[in-house]
């Protein structure tokens, strides 16, 4: 059943936020474990540390889709003096959608909740062709999404201020009529220097504090503060196939 809207006016009298808008990683979903990183750093031959500082770093190009996947991992694997074969790139393809591919049940069940109550949700990721294609065809989740921003799709990415303003325009929203929630100091600085109203995600009680400041009605669940959350997270998670729960066997791609 849908929820009746819900004001969300703030009483100091500042414009109603309409909409919500959310990162991907590291705040929709959660981060991979060192364990998961190092199933592809073995494949060049290195240490954690060292993959993870190369993944970081290049991941600009990949992720606003201005090269390939083949591309990309043939550049890790010369920053890495390593050769990759193209079982190797298609394996690392499919290891980096399974282990990104994992919702947090309890940020699932707010989404829901927002889009439940009116308000409009919008995903704004930074995110390569592979893993945003999974997600669209295999997540039904996104279905509660009023918008989707996924940079790889529209070949923007944060913090440019581009890739907020195609958001607001799809949502039809101001810049302060939103808000952003994102794990990124420079992508919160980068959506407060367009007027949006932008909280840095650091974990579920944080933002759930942080909207009480706000004034935000609706407020994310903390995963232990009862049986019934959970149970509720569950029951949103169960919307996600197996694959968004860590188990990516038989993900395939398209050449």
């Amino acid at each position: 059943m849908r929820e009746a809207p819900v004001s969300t006016e703030h009483r100091s009298g500042s414009p109603s936020i309409r909409a919500v808008i959310l990162d991907y990683g590291q705040v929709l979903a959660s981060r991979p474990t060192v364990e998961e990183f190092g199933r592809m750093a073995k494949m060049f031959k290195v240490n954690f540390e060292l993959f993870y500082q190369l993944w970081e770093t290049s991941r600009d190009l990949y992720d606003r889709g201005d090269v390939t996947a083949e591309e990309y991992w043939l550049n890790l694997a010369a920053q890495t003096n390593t050769s990759l074969d193209r079982e190797q790139i298609e394996i690392l393809r499919r290891v980096e959608v399974e282990i990104w591919a994992c919702p947090n049940p309890h940020m699932l069940d707010w989404a829901s909740r927002l889009h439940a109550a009116g308000i409009k949700t919008a995903l704004l990721s930074n995110m390569p062709l592979d893993l945003a294609a999974h997600l669209r065809t295999n997540c039904q989740w996104m279905e509660n999404f009023t918008f989707k921003t996924l940079s790889s799709e529209v070949r923007l990415i944060k913090p440019a201020p581009a890739a907020y303003q195609h958001t607001l325009h799809g949502l039809g929203v101001s810049a302060e009529e939103s808000l952003f929630v994102d794990d990124r100091k420079p992508n919160i600085i980068a959506a407060r220097a367009l007027g949006i109203h932008a909280i840095q995600f650091r974990s579920i009680a944080q933002l759930k504090d942080d909207l009480e400041a706000l004034r935000f009605p609706i407020l994310p669940a903390v995963a232990e503060s009862s049986s019934a959350v959970s149970g509720a997270a569950s029951s949103a998670a169960s919307s996600a196939p197996s694959s968004a729960r860590r188990q990516g066997q038989g993900i395939e791609f398209s050449s």
